[in-house]
C-alpha cells in the first residue's frame, strides 16, 4: 500500500453533533456537558462504556463562575488526565491574597490558577470525546422515560430543529447544573431555592499584574455573608465578582438567604477595595455582569434513584465558605463514573449496588462539606478575619495551616471554626 507523501493531521472528534445522530440506546446518557458531565463521560468512555453527552448550548458556551481553580481542581483534572492541557491555556498563580475588612491581608501559597469556563469546559468536553463519548448539542432535557416499575430507562430531549428524540440507556447521570428545572423534571428536588447567588464580571486591564499576583480575596462589613474576589486569567482578563451565601446558623435545607441587590453588592465591593475601584476604573469591561444561583453543602436534592444519579451543582457539590464548586463537580463525575463501572446490571439488586457505591463516595466528601459551612460563620463576623489575618500576619505556622486546609490535607475546623479562633485569641 503507498504510503501518504506526508502524515494526515490529527482530527479530534467534533463537538455538537446534531440531534439527528442521537443513538436510540446507549450505556449511559449524560445530561450536561459542564466539569461533572464531562468528567463523568470522560472516565466511562474511557472504560469501553458507550457514552452519549448532551448540553442544552453549543460548546464553547459561557458559564458565570469565578474561574479559579483551587488545589481540589489541580487533583480531579490530574486524575483525568487533562490537567497539562488545562494548565497551558490558565494563568497560574503561587498564592491566594486574603484581605480582612481592617485592610491587613496575607498570602497563603497554594497550586492555583484560573481559566474562563468558556475555555475550562471545552477543553474537559473535548476530553471526553476524545476517550469515545459522543456529544450532542443543543438539545433540551424535557423529561426522564421509566419502565413499569420506575426505574429510570432513559431520557426524553428536545431540539428546536429537530424535535423530539427518546435515547435508552442503562443508566442516566444528571449533570445540568444549579438550574432548577431539570432537577425538578429528574423528581430528586428537594429545594427549590438556591443556597446563595454571585455575580462576576470580566474586566482586562494590561497593567495591574503586580497589584493582582494571585487569586485576591476581600471581606467587609458591608459584604456580610458573602466575600469579594479578583481572579487573574490568561490576556490581562481578570474575573472579578462577589456573592452572598446561607447564614451558618440557618438549617442547610432550610429558605435562602435574604435576597439582595447582586449589582448593588458588586458596586460596594468596587467601592470598598482600592485594588478593585482601580481594575475597573481604568480597566476594559467586556461584557455585562452576570449573575448565578448557587447550590452548596450536598444538601437541597436527592443523589439517586434506580437508574438514576445526580452530580455537581444539581446536588449541591459546591463549598458554603468559597462558593468554590469545580473541583467538587469533577469528584462527584468521576464518583458517579466509578460507582457505575462496579456493576453495570440493571436488575434492582445491580440499581442498590451502583446506588450504593455512589452514595459511598458522596458521603465520604460530605464531613469536608460540613466543616465549610461551619468555617463559614467568618464571614458573617469580620472581627473574626480581622483577628485571624492578624494572627498569620505574625506567625508563619498559621499561614502554613491555611495552605494546608487550601489544599484539603487539613480540615477547616482546625482553625475556621470558633474553636480554633479562640485558641488564635488565648495564643
Amino acid at each position: 500500500m503507498a504510503h501518504a507523501p506526508f502524515p494526515l493531521p490529527h482530527m479530534s472528534p467534533p463537538l455538537n453533533q446534531a440531534a439527528s445522530t442521537l443513538p436510540p440506546y446507549c450505556d449511559v446518557l449524560v445530561l450536561g456537558a459542564g466539569p461533572a458531565g464531562s468528567a463523568c463521560a470522560k472516565w466511562l468512555a474511557a472504560a469501553g462504556r458507550h457514552v452519549v453527552l448532551v448540553d442544552a448550548q453549543r460548546f464553547p458556551r459561557d458559564k458565570t463562575c469565578g474561574d479559579g481553580l483551587v488545589p481540589d481542581t489541580h487533583a480531579a483534572l490530574r486524575r483525568l488526565g487533562v490537567l497539562d492541557a488545562v494548565l497551558a491555556q490558565a494563568r497560574r498563580a503561587a498564592t491566594a491574597r486574603c484581605v480582612a475588612p481592617n485592610g491587613r491581608s496575607i498570602d497563603v501559597p497554594g497550586e492555583l490558577a484560573a481559566l474562563p469556563r468558556r475555555k475550562l469546559d471545552t477543553l474537559l468536553c473535548q476530553a471526553a470525546v476524545e476517550a469515545g463519548a459522543h456529544m450532542v448539542a443543543p438539545v433540551r432535557f424535557e423529561s426522564l422515560l421509566r419502565d413499569a416499575q420506575g426505574r429510570v430507562i432513559g431520557a426524553q430531549l428536545r431540539s428546536s430543529t429537530d424535535g423530539s428524540h427518546e435515547v435508552l440507556a442503562d443508566w442516566v447521570v444528571l449533570a445540568t447544573g444549579a438550574s432548577l428545572k431539570p432537577l425538578e423534571a429528574s423528581g430528586l428536588c428537594q429545594r427549590r431555592t438556591p443556597t446563595g447567588m454571585a455575580i462576576r464580571g470580566y474586566v482586562r486591564h494590561p497593567g495591574m499584574a503586580a497589584e493582582i499576583p494571585g487569586l485576591r480575596f476581600f471581606w467587609h462589613p458591608t459584604l456580610k455573608q458573602g466575600y469579594g474576589w479578583i481572579f487573574p486569567g490568561p490576556d490581562h482578563t481578570y474575573n472579578i465578582g462577589t456573592g452572598v451565601l446561607k447564614s451558618l446558623d440557618a438549617d442547610p435545607v432550610g429558605p435562602a438567604p435574604k435576597a439582595r441587590n447582586l449589582r448593588a453588592m458588586f458596586a460596594d465591593f468596587v467601592a470598598a477595595d482600592p485594588v478593585a475601584a482601580k481594575l475597573v476604573r481604568e480597566g476594559e469591561m467586556l461584557g455585562d455582569l452576570k449573575g448565578a444561583p448557587l447550590r452548596c453543602d450536598l444538601n437541597g436534592a436527592r443523589w439517586s434513584s434506580p437508574g438514576l444519579l445526580a452530580v455537581g451543582d444539581a446536588i449541591g457539590a459546591t463549598y458554603g465558605f468559597s462558593g468554590e464548586g469545580i473541583g467538587k463537580a469533577l469528584e462527584t463525575g468521576i464518583a458517579a463514573a466509578e460507582a457505575l463501572l462496579t456493576d453495570p446490571a440493571q436488575d434492582s439488586q445491580g440499581n442498590a449496588a451502583v446506588q450504593a457505591q455512589f452514595h459511598a463516595r458522596l458521603e465520604a466528601l460530605r464531613p469536608q462539606f460540613n466543616l465549610y459551612r461551619k468555617a463559614a460563620s467568618v464571614n458573617q463576623h469580620p472581627w473574626l478575619l480581622n483577628l485571624l489575618i492578624w494572627r498569620a500576619q505574625h506567625s508563619p505556622r498559621i499561614i502554613s495551616r491555611l495552605a494546608d486546609i487550601l489544599a484539603e490535607r487539613r480540615p477547616p475546623g482546625s482553625l475556621l471554626s470558633w474553636r480554633g479562633l479562640k485558641r488564635l485569641i488565648l495564643g
